[in-house]
C-alpha cells in the first residue's frame, strides 16, 4: 500500500511535466555539470571560481527551464511584438550606456553583474520569427522579405556593437526557420550567395564566375521572374564581389589577419595566431584517451587564452582525448535529435518553428566553436553551449530549452517514439 501511495504521489508531483522530454533535459543538465568540471580544470592554477558560478547559474537556468515548461508556449503569440520591442530596446541601451570590454560594447551592468542583451536577443528573434511564419508561411517572397526585415533590426544593432559572432547566429536562426517555414531552398541559397561571392572574388576569379553562373541558374529556376531574377543574381554577386574587394582594401592589417589567419596561424605565432596554435597543440596532445583530468600541460600551464570560455573544447580534447571529444559531440547530436523530434510532433506550426529556431541556434554555435578550436574557422567569440563559461549565454540556452520543453509538454496527446 505504501508503495502504491508513493507512486501516486510522484505521479501527482510530476503531472505538470507529464510530456516533457526528459532525455533532452538530462542531456543539457549533464553538459552543464561536465562544463563546470572542465572550467575548474582550465582555471585550476589561477585561483578562480568560475566553475561553481557556472553550476550556480546552470541550476538557476534548470529551474527556470522547468518553470517555463509548465507555461503554455502559445501565450508567446500574444506577446511576440512586445518581446521584439524589448529586445531592440535592450540592444539600443547597450549602445548608449553599455560596458566596453575587449574592444566591444556588449554588456550592461546590473547589480554588479554584466548582462549581455545580445544573448537574450537570440530568443527574441526565435519567438518573433516563429510567430510571423506561423501566421504566414515563407512559401512566398513577400513573406520571406517580411521575416528578413524584422530580423534585420536586431541583427544590425548587434553587428555595430560589434559582435560578429552573435550576428552570424542570427543569420543561422533565420535561415533554419525560413527553411522549416516552407521557403524554397533555392531562395535561401541565393540569400547567402553574396557572402560566397565576396570570398571567391578575392581568392580565385574563375571560381567566382562558376558560382555566379550557378546562382543565375538557381534564380532562373526558383524566382517567379525568371530572366529578371537570373540577371539580378548576376548583378548582386558581381556587386558583392566588387564591394568585398573595396572593403577588404579598407581593412587594417590586424583586421584582415583575424579573418584569414586561421588558414595559416603560424604567420603570426605570437599575435593573432597564438590562440589557434596553442589550441591545436592542446587537442593534438590529447591523442586517443587524453592526458587525464587536471593533467593536461597546455591546460594547466594556461597556454591557451580564454580556455574556460570560448576555447573550452581544447581543454576537453587535451585531457580527455579523442574519445572525450567524441562523447561531447554525441551528446550534442542527441540534443539535436530530441529537438527535431519535438519539432515534428508539435501540435502546431508555432511550436514546431520554436523548436527549429532553437535547433538552428545550438547547431550553428556548436559547429563554429569546435571548428574554431581545431583551426577550421576564424576566431569569432561564439561560446560552446552549456560548456563554455558565460552567465548570459548559459541562461539563454536554458530559457530556450524551457520554451522547447513547453512545446513538448503541451502536445495534444502523449506520443510514443
Amino acid at each position: 500500500m505504501l508503495r502504491i501511495l508513493s507512486s501516486l504521489r510522484w505521479k501527482y508531483l510530476l503531472a505538470p511535466w507529464q510530456q516533457v522530454d526528459w532525455i533532452l533535459l538530462i542531456a543539457v543538465a549533464g553538459l552543464t555539470v561536465f562544463g563546470g568540471i572542465m572550467i575548474r580544470s582550465a582555471e585550476l592554477n589561477q585561483g578562480l571560481t568560475d566553475w561553481w558560478q557556472h553550476w550556480l547559474i546552470g541550476g538557476i537556468g534548470l529551474v527556470l527551464a522547468l518553470f517555463i515548461a509548465r507555461c503554455r508556449y502559445e501565450n508567446l503569440l500574444q506577446w511576440h511584438w512586445v518581446i521584439y520591442t524589448l529586445t531592440n530596446i535592450s540592444l539600443l541601451i547597450v549602445i548608449f550606456i553599455g560596458t566596453t570590454a575587449k574592444g566591444a560594447q556588449r554588456w550592461i551592468g546590473i547589480g554588479g553583474f554584466n548582462v549581455q542583451p545580445s544573448e537574450f536577443a537570440k530568443i527574441g528573434v526565435v519567438i518573433t520569427l516563429a510567430a510571423l511564419l506561423h501566421s504566414r508561411t515563407a512559401a512566398t517572397i513577400p513573406s520571406v522579405i517580411r521575416a528578413l526585415a524584422v530580423t534585420a533590426v536586431p541583427w544590425l544593432l548587434v553587428f555595430i556593437q560589434p559582435d560578429l559572432g552573435t550576428s552570424l547566429v542570427f543569420g543561422a536562426i533565420t535561415l533554419g526557420m525560413l527553411y522549416w517555414g516552407n521557403a524554397n531552398p533555392g531562395w535561401l541559397i541565393l540569400l547567402v550567395s553574396p557572402i560566397i561571392a565576396v570570398i571567391l572574388f578575392n581568392i580565385y576569379l574563375p571560381a567566382w564566375f562558376a558560382w555566379t553562373a550557378t546562382m543565375s541558374f538557381i534564380a532562373w529556376r526558383t524566382l517567379p521572374w525568371r530572366w529578371l531574377g537570373a540577371l539580378g543574381a548576376i548583378a548582386v554577386n558581381f556587386a558583392a564581389g566588387q564591394l568585398g574587394f573595396i572593403l577588404w582594401g579598407l581593412l587594417q592589417d590586424y583586421q584582415k589577419n583575424r579573418l584569414i589567419l586561421f588558414l595559416n596561424p603560424e604567420k603570426d605565432p605570437l599575435g593573432g595566431g597564438y590562440h589557434l596554435i596553442q589550441s591545436r597543440i592542446a587537442i593534438g596532445a590529447g591523442e586517443l584517451w587524453g592526458q587525464g583530468l587536471y593533467q593536461g600541460t597546455q591546460t594547466q600551464l594556461n597556454f591557451v587564452p580564454e580556455q574556460h570560455t570560448d576555447f573550452i573544447f581544447s581543454a576537453i580534447g587535451e585531457e580527455l582525448g579523442f574519445v572525450g571529444g567524441l562523447a561531447v559531440l554525441f551528446v550534442f547530436w542527441l540534443i539535436c535529435l530530441r529537438l527535431v523530434v519535438i519539432a515534428q510532433t508539435a501540435k502546431d506550426n508555432f511550436g514546431s518553428l520554436l523548436a527549429i529556431g532553437v535547433l538552428s541556434m545550438i547547431v550553428f554555435q556548436a559547429i563554429v566553436n569546435i571548428a574554431m578550436t581545431i583551426g577550421l574557422a576564424p576566431v569569432t567569440g561564439i561560446p560552446l553551449p552549456w560548456l563554455s563559461y558565460g552567465r548570459s549565454a548559459l541562461l539563454t540556452n536554458f530559457i530556450a530549452i524551457g520554451i522547447v520543453e513547453s512545446v513538448a509538454n503541451y502536445r495534444q496527446k502523449r506520443l510514443k517514439y
